[in-house]
């Protein structure tokens, strides 16, 4: 059975100081982005887009490169590394994020869709959907939509999950509101892409090496078992923390 591999990126920070918003957990080197990205030109990988993987014109050797949040290192290193090597990636956007420090500005979206590249919503505020009550989850899906929209000049139909935090609700809310391609973080390879779940992905941590990357794109060995372990492992403080409370624990830990 085929897989389709769903990178999750957030910004590309070569140390704290670098332009953007770091972080020392997804903030992923430039040069190792590099390496990955020609690893798979040399593995034979097609970079696609959302709406030729899921079409059903798909390759057996498919893959989707995606960032989240909308860090300003999304314009001025990964799209200049995506280009030089004709590969094209998806780039979800916090809408209220758009021209704060360190972030990408309306005119940097542009370019990116300019580019070739894929833009959705990665909400408006962040905030994680599954906490919000239905008015203000249905202004988070629609404001974030119609604003990209106004930017860019084309329909937006993609949403990655805030934090990965939704389920069912925010599902068919989403589905409701015209958003075609859904994506969470549960960490998969995708053998079965229903329109009634969220899209598995696999992110990329600043600290994974070269030969752990190609395990996971493939979906083989102990990484792949050891990312399925800890998400199920961190289910259960998110459980008992709630999502507020988990987070600031992360923030105190890291």
């Amino acid at each position: 059975m085929s897989t389709l591999p769903i990178l999750m990126y957030h910004g590309l920070h070569r140390e704290e100081s670098s332009r953007g918003r770091f972080d020392p957990v997804y903030s992923v080197h430039p040069e190792m982005f590099a390496r990955q990205l020609d690893w798979l030109v040399q593995q034979g990988h097609r970079a696609a887009l959302l709406e030729d993987a899921l079409s059903g014109s798909t390759s057996t050797r498919d893959v989707i490169i995606t960032f989240d949040d909308g860090d300003v290192s999304n314009v001025e290193v990964a799209l200049p590394l995506l280009v030089e090597r004709g590969l094209r990636a998806e780039f979800f956007v916090t809408t209220d994020f758009i021209g704060q420090c360190g972030m990408l500005a309306p005119d940097d979206i542009r370019r990116l869709a300019a580019h070739g590249m894929g833009i959705g919503s990665h909400g408006r505020t962040h905030s994680f959907l599954s906490d919000l009550d239905v008015a203000d989850l249905h202004a988070e899906l629609d404001d974030s939509r119609c604003r990209l929209q106004a930017i860019c000049g084309r329909a937006i139909d993609a949403i990655a999950l805030p934090g990965g935090r939704g389920g069912e609700r925010e599902l068919l809310a989403a589905q409701q509101r015209g958003y075609r391609h859904l994506l969470g973080s549960v960490p998969g390879p995708n053998k079965r892409r229903r329109s009634d779940a969220w899209l598995q992905r696999l992110p990329v941590t600043r600290n994974l090496s070269l030969d752990d990357f190609a395990a996971l794109v493939h979906w083989r060995g102990l990484p792949a078992r050891w990312m399925q372990a800890r998400h199920a492992a961190l289910a259960l403080p998110k459980r008992v923390l709630g999502n507020d409370g988990y987070q600031r624990l992360r923030e105190r830990l890291l």
